[in-house]
């Protein structure tokens, strides 16, 4: 078939878009299609002569609708993602009409520079050492990944040994050191370069979740040789910080390399009233951040951020005959990320910083907090309801017991079953979204709040369905003819 050189499709692409995004406050959350329907759906022959393109969005979005969760909405604490602000939204429709692939400066001069000054911005904003070198990558995996490549660059070039020329075997052995309540993304990136997530060294954490320093001197004290020690801002269900100051001291001390994995929490650093939260993350080697995550851009965006831009360098760069490079004057984007072909992620980081400014960005993430404590107030007002942690950020982690005459009933087996009834009714009451996690052997709703269309609002609204799906379940069970 002939491709059509008009725009009509991109203008029934704007309008689906807009009405979706119009009715995102009031949608029901969670999709009411299956996965065997969606995909009953979608399965068709695939044509002899192609199919109009105008035909094609139109139905593509009719039949997907069912399907989406509102996840942009402001419902939806199962995770911590954002939303997406307007002018983020925008500034990633233009990255993908331009189709800019934002390798070097020589090719496209003015998406290369709208991520670098991005960078910069980023790094003032999260009070990071402005020498340090970035990379605009998909998301917290890839950008960990970066940061401990680098790390093993640097760890084991002390040791007189070229991991990139020469890789790992024959190669010192790298020692990796993690906190027991790590995030997930950690471990994969180990497994990811090659140094193995079974031999990662554990190190035991406090009941929020926190590393705890005696642990991990006790742990540095053994070993000698390349070391790399991963810490976390923003414990991925409790919020908690690492205590920075102490671990960056023991790192020095033994000359390990101190990552931090700090997808959502590092942004604490953009708030004068949450940063001592983090007091000490600065002295870090290397540090992870999502930008799809708090700063509520488009999926994929994310930044690795490294102290030292040689290790970040050599650990990514791309040399080949035919590609440009302006050397130290202007930091081509490609030397800083795996990819070589890549969308200009760094666009719709800068159209969102440069619309929030400095007192946005700390707003929107002080009102957040302020909401996840709304909620918790909340939620706790009612007997039977348990926190399990102190609410310090945007994380929320609760049970739900069994009530007999007012009375709870301490067994965690019925109190599991409790909680993960609440979770599957609130999610067929579709009001809100939650999901549940596995925390100290207990099971758990988390609640994770990062989205800047999420209001007081919201909040009660979501907290009023969650206790009504609880108070419903505490019915039930109470019911004579209940077993």
């Amino acid at each position: 078939m002939t491709i059509a050189h008009d725009n009509v499709v991109l203008h029934e692409a704007t309008r689906v878009a807009l009405e979706y995004l119009d009715g995102l406050d009031e949608r029901p959350v969670a999709p009411s299609a299956t996965a065997d329907s969606m995909y009953a759906a979608f399965s068709q022959p695939l044509s002899e002569r192609g199919e109009d393109p105008l035909n094609v969005i139109r139905d593509l979005a009719h039949k997907a609708d069912p399907g989406l969760m509102a996840m942009p909405g402001p419902r939806v604490f199962a995770w911590v993602q954002g939303g997406t602000l307007p002018v983020s939204i925008a500034a990633d429709w233009l990255t993908s009409a331009w189709d800019q692939n934002t390798a070097f400066y020589q090719t496209t001069p003015a998406c290369a520079a709208m991520e670098e000054v991005a960078a910069k911005w980023a790094l003032d904003l999260l009070k990071l050492p402005s020498t340090c070198s970035v990379g605009m990558v998909t998301g917290a995996t890839v950008a960990n990944l970066v940061g401990l490549a680098a790390a093993r660059h640097a760890v084991l070039e002390k040791h007189g040994w070229d991991v990139e020329e020469d890789g790992l075997q024959g190669a010192p052995k790298v020692t990796v050191i993690a906190g027991e309540e790590g995030h997930l993304a950690i471990f994969s990136a180990v497994r990811y370069l090659g140094l193995g997530q079974n031999a990662v060294r554990k190190i035991e954490a406090d009941e929020q979740g926190r590393m705890i320093p005696g642990a991990l001197a006790a742990t540095l004290a053994e070993i000698d040789g390349p070391t790399i020690v991963c810490a976390q801002a923003g414990q991925i269900n409790t919020g908690a910080f690492d205590p920075f100051v102490e671990i960056s001291a023991l790192c020095r001390e033994h000359g390990a390399w101190l990552h931090v994995d700090g997808a959502f929490g590092l942004w604490a650093q953009a708030s004068a009233n949450l940063c001592h939260l983090s007091d000490g993350v600065e002295l870090a080697d290397s540090w992870a951040v999502d930008a799809h995550k708090w700063l509520n851009v488009p999926y994929d965006s994310a930044m690795v951020i490294v102290r030292d831009p040689a290790a970040h360098r050599a650990a990514t760069c791309s040399i080949a005959s035919y590609l440009s490079d302006n050397g130290p004057e202007r930091q081509d984007p490609m030397h800083f990320v795996p990819e070589l072909s890549r969308r200009a992620r760094g666009v719709s980081v800068y159209a969102a910083l440069r619309t929030l400014g400095r007192n946005g960005v700390q707003e929107l993430i002080e009102r957040c907090c302020d909401l996840s404590q709304r909620m918790r107030d909340q939620l706790i007002s009612m007997p039977g309801v348990e926190l399990l942690n102190h609410v310090v950020l945007n994380q929320a982690v609760y049970r739900f017991h069994r009530l007999i005459d007012g009375q709870i009933v301490d067994d965690d087996e019925q109190t599991d079953a409790m909680t993960r009834a609440v979770i599957e009714a609130v999610q067929h009451d579709r009001t809100c979204y939650v999901a549940g996690v596995e925390w100290h052997g207990q099971y758990a709703m988390r609640i994770a709040l990062s989205n800047w269309r999420t209001t007081a609002r919201d909040i009660d609204r979501s907290s009023a369905a969650i206790l009504g799906c609880y108070k419903a379940l505490l019915e039930r069970k109470a019911s004579p003819v209940s077993t």
